[in-house]
């Protein structure tokens, strides 16, 4: 499947994997790439060298393109922005901030930058940034979250840019691809279908929530804080809610938090642990490898477009 995503990644097919903190290292990205999408690490939060060492071990397991996501919250983002270009890294994807500061120094070196963008006004501010493309991913996305839907948001950032548009949120199978298509998406990425990947480190306590998840299970932590977060239901984010309904500040909300994502993740915690996931979770049945799944989705996909 060609488009313009596909031209500017340099893969066989638009899926690009979300770039997850504690999720996306790098055998999940070298399985995604490897199997004709886009793999992503997630720096996340994570000191620069550690970014440097995940990159290089991508390098040993793929010869595919791959990228990085780099969450510019973190306080090691201009180092790992500088570690992109050593490494020559082709593709970054942006979160939770402006990358403007970056972009000269990442198109001199040749990296396509796609930010990702919750509203019509960041994607063209983006695209006046000189952003090669741009991810709109609505509110059904697991982890941090916009406040407009996915059916609602590309369509209308589609209309506002003439860079090309990947669709985020809610995206799990053939049929959001599609539909993605059909909004005006020339790709998709996809999260939470991939947490549950062979591939994946996660913890199979993690996996087999989501498997075992139904269309009512995830929730939104964060909305009185301004930083909301869907993840699925469980003990701590029925205390977190129970705070936020008494009015509890900042700080103590946090202090719940801390480490949780890893505590799921590493751990396998899911009774105190964050259990990030979209609101498609509760279409997500088996554990697959990231062959299987990309297959699937653009199989299906394929038979719908042409349908």
């Amino acid at each position: 499947m060609k488009t313009r995503i596909t031209e500017i990644l340099g893969t066989e097919y638009p899926i690009i994997q979300g770039g997850m903190a504690w999720v996306a290292e790098h055998h999940l990205a070298a399985a995604v790439s490897n199997a004709g999408g886009l793999g992503l690490i997630g720096a996340a939060s994570a000191p620069a060298e550690v970014v440097r060492e995940e990159i290089r071990r991508c390098k040993e397991l793929t010869d595919k393109p791959f990228g990085v996501n780099i969450m510019l919250l973190n306080p090691n983002a201009d180092d790992v922005a500088k570690i992109v270009v050593e490494e020559g890294v082709k593709v970054v994807t942006t979160g939770a901030g402006n990358p403007v500061k970056y972009m000269e120094q990442w198109k001199q070196a040749g990296v396509k930058v796609i930010p990702v963008v919750a509203s019509v006004a960041m994607a063209k501010m983006m695209e006046r940034a000189g952003a090669d493309a741009v991810v709109a991913e609505g509110m059904e996305s697991g982890g941090h979250i916009g406040s407009t839907t996915t059916m609602a948001l590309v369509p209308q950032v589609v209309d506002a840019v003439s860079i090309p548009v990947i669709a985020a949120g809610g995206i799990g199978d053939g049929r959001g691809f599609a539909a993605a298509f059909m909004l005006g998406a020339e790709g998709v990425q996809v999260g939470t279908r991939f947490v549950v990947a062979k591939e994946s480190i996660v913890h199979d306590n993690y996996k087999q929530q989501i498997v075992k998840a139904k269309d009512i299970d995830s929730t939104v932590t964060g909305l009185s804080t301004g930083h909301p977060v869907r993840c699925l239901r469980n003990k701590m984010t029925r205390e977190y809610l129970r705070l936020e309904k008494e009015g509890a500040d900042f700080m103590e909300l946090e202090k719940l938090t801390l480490g949780s994502l890893r505590k799921a993740v590493i751990e396998g915690d899911v009774t105190d642990g964050t259990l990030m996931a979209g609101q498609i979770a509760g279409l997500i049945k088996n554990v697959e490898s990231c062959e299987e799944i990309i297959q699937d989705i653009v199989g299906q996909g394929r038979k719908l477009l042409q349908r």
